[in-house]
């Protein structure tokens, strides 16, 4: 062509696309301009504690009826708790020790001034225990709640049956619903006061 060798080379180099190809090529390298990758962490399924797990409302009263018959209340009371209890996978008879005696000591109900510094067990008060597996909805991935972190029904019955004989052994007057039943539970929440306990103190 007539040109030399190297003076073709820097004139390729030269080239306006050429240095516009180097000078992207190092801002890509750069540290303080270089683009992070764009591959996202693979989603990891929702894990939650498996714990033994409480919602207690406090109620002026609170029935249980069975879907199939809806006036004819089996179980009930005139005032106290209505606790809802959610059984975990790995739960043990240490969670139910742990869960029945916050239920039984919990200081919600008011005093002479007006404070909440009274038990159920101080104000004579009772507690209505309904079995809730639905407590362990995990809801954070989808929109069909999955319930693999409840306990299988004849773990989750025998710890529910436990955590209704301690409250009966601090004192406590109990009622109860029906394991494995479509049940329609009506109550009056006094306050409202709803409190949320688990037995590994997560929440």
């Amino acid at each position: 062509l007539g040109i030399p060798a190297e003076p073709l080379f820097r004139s390729l180099n030269h080239h306006p696309s050429n240095r516009q190809a180097t000078k992207r090529q190092a801002v890509a390298q750069h540290p303080y301009t270089a683009r992070p990758s764009r591959t996202l962490p693979l989603e990891q399924p929702e894990r939650l504690p498996e714990t033994m797990r409480a919602v207690i409302q406090k109620v002026s009263h609170a029935h249980i009826a069975a879907a199939d018959a809806p006036d004819a209340p089996f179980s009930q009371i005139p005032h106290g708790l209505c606790v809802l209890l959610g059984v975990g996978g790995e739960d043990s008879e240490a969670d139910a020790r742990y869960i029945a005696d916050k239920i039984a000591h919990l200081r919600i109900f008011e005093d002479e001034a007006g404070k909440l510094n009274l038990s159920v067990k101080d104000t004579g008060g009772e507690v209505l225990l309904v079995s809730q597996f639905t407590l362990y909805g995990a809801a954070r991935n989808g929109r069909r709640p999955s319930f693999s972190q409840a306990a299988r029904p004849e773990q989750a019955e025998a710890l529910y049956q436990q955590v209704a004989a301690l409250l009966r052994g601090h004192g406590v007057n109990m009622a109860e619903g029906r394991f494995r039943t479509h049940m329609l539970v009506s109550l009056c929440n006094d306050g409202p006061v709803t409190i949320l306990l688990d037995s590994q103190k997560t929440f």
